[in-house]
């Protein structure tokens, strides 16, 4: 394989104006996508990443969407913690773009922000990202111009971290990285603007479930089988509460690496642009479903076959001890006085809606009985869990836009909203955050918090201390819940923090930091 081979409002501004809606199935010859592709990167080395249209099959249907290299997900990009590398990459589509690598702690230069750290990438133009990778563990690159669009057509692929310490997790069989996604289809057809943002109000909820970009994912396995499965959640709204039938997790890792120790879990929850690690043991033959488990259904994934052929040497022995990490929780070490602390910045998540949006909003409060804090779209009540497991209420949302909606991130002490907040934080003192996610807001439902650039704890939720710790870079904040962050303030530069809803980022949730 060949290895030679920015300020936020800019946004929109810089995205190529070609009009109205359109049909994605394809139109003209274009190259068929494949995946499951891997590349093993050194010290130094370069690789040229790609985005270009390719033709996909789903469900007996094609599409004309998005790939890099030809690959939905792009090729999972493996290095050694502490290399760094170079990507070249070329811009084949036909749409202004970059290259956000999420989660990793690189230098700001290289952060993929359109306007902020570097002009979009025209069409045909090429940008160089020089790539460090600090931290063990799983992390993604996608786009962050029109993410609600070029991410949702394919535009994702994973970077696995290898620990130095080579016992850093336990001996498993095999690894497998497994993208969560889903996709709207309607009559048969995608239906996208490249200059119009729709679905703003709850974002896109898809009616096909894709893992890896199938959506007849097969996963085979051998009995006696211990596999380490990395999650990432590529949806642009839909969290994903991820099981397999019959079969325990041993929950290991999430954003930024392995928890201080493991434990045992029957599922595990991932808001969009979140990363989860579980190991699973195969200990007998059969056919078992992959699932996303909600309170209203459980909705089927895909499959894991695993035959009866025993595999060699089984693992059993060691997926039934739980494994303590304590170089993890050394990392940790200069942030726990924070824990307890009180919040020095304060967070308020909310929405404004103008025009008929507002109108709607009234009429359908009006229609119904509406429980105390319940907005918009909750009209039988907000879900006890405060997530929007599915798209309450498809025709209004989808007629939202971001002339229509305005989600708010409002700090509390200035009372700034959005782009008009402009923390100043000091490089190595940490920060600790709460963020309130409003509950008598015109619509409630919950929100992935992203942090660009730097890595933070999760202290508390609901004031209830967290008794295990990872290291985080996107926090899952329901409606109506507080969540108490910790921010290691280690990486200097202008950086964004964002709702990881695709739509919700295109309708301003979204303020910049600068760590100096």
């Amino acid at each position: 394989m060949n290895k030679k081979v920015g300020l936020f409002g800019a946004l929109i501004v810089f995205v190529i104006a070609l009009g109205g809606y359109f049909s994605l199935t394809a139109k003209r010859a274009v190259k068929p996508a494949a995946s499951d592709a891997v590349v093993e990167l050194g010290q130094g080395e370069s690789y040229d990443l790609v985005a270009g249209f390719v033709e996909k099959e789903i469900l007996g249907g094609k599409y004309r969407m998005l790939a890099y290299n030809g690959s939905i997900p792009g090729p999972l990009i493996r290095v050694k913690q502490g290399t760094e590398v170079i990507l070249n990459f070329r811009n084949n589509a036909d749409l202004a773009s970059t290259v956000h690598s999420h989660g990793v702690r690189l230098d700001n230069a290289f952060d993929g922000v359109p306007g902020l750290t570097q002009q979009p990438v025209a069409p045909g133009g090429s940008f160089a990202y020089r790539v460090k990778f600090p931290d063990p563990g799983m992390y993604w690159y996608h786009p962050h111009l029109r993410e609600d669009y070029a991410q949702e057509l394919g535009l994702y692929g994973n970077y696995l971290v290898v620990p130095a310490d080579p016992d850093y997790w336990a001996v498993v069989n095999r690894e497998i990285a497994l993208f969560l996604d889903d996709l709207l289809l309607t009559d048969g057809k995608l239906e996208l603007s490249r200059t119009k943002v729709d679905h703003a109000l709850m974002g896109r909820f898809g009616n096909v479930m894709l893992i890896n970009g199938k959506a007849d994912y097969l996963l085979a396995a051998r009995q006696g089988e211990v596999v380490r499965l990395y999650l990432t959640n590529a949806a642009n709204a839909r969290p994903f509460n991820f099981a397999i039938t019959d079969h325990l997790f041993k929950l290991v890792g999430g954003d930024g690496g392995g928890y201080e120790r493991d434990e045992w879990r029957d599922s595990v929850l991932l808001g969009p642009s979140e990363r989860v690690i579980v190991e699973v043991f195969f200990d007998r033959p059969g056919a078992f479903t992959l699932e996303n488990i909600t309170p209203g259904k459980t909705i089927r994934l895909g499959m894991v076959n695993v035959a009866a052929t025993p595999v060699p040497p089984a693992r059993e022995e060691d997926f039934t001890s739980l494994k303590a990490r304590p170089a993890v929780s050394r990392s940790m070490d200069p942030l726990r006085p924070y824990l307890a602390k009180p919040p020095d910045k304060r967070l308020r998540l909310s929405i404004e809606l103008k025009g008929g949006m507002a109108a709607m909003s009234g009429m359908a409060q009006g229609g119904h009985v509406m429980p105390d804090g319940a907005g918009m779209g909750h009209s039988m009540g907000p879900s006890p869990d405060g997530i929007e497991w599915e798209d309450p209420d498809p025709e209004m949302n989808r007629s939202s836009s971001p002339e229509s909606v305005l989600w708010k991130i409002i700090d509390e002490e200035s009372g700034k909203e959005n782009m008009a907040i402009d923390w100043r934080l000091k490089r190595g003192e940490p920060v600790v955050i709460r963020i309130f996610n409003d509950p008598a807001s015109a619509h409630p439902m919950q929100h992935p918090f992203h942090f660009h650039g730097q890595r933070f704890l999760v202290a508390a939720r609901d004031g209830v201390r967290e008794s295990n710790l990872v290291w985080k870079d996107t926090v899952l904040v329901p409606a109506g819940r507080t969540v108490d962050i910790v921010l290691d303030t280690t990486n200097p530069g202008r950086w964004m923090a964002h709702c990881h809803i695709s739509e919700h980022l295109e309708a301003s949730m979204m303020f910049g930091f600068r760590v100096e």
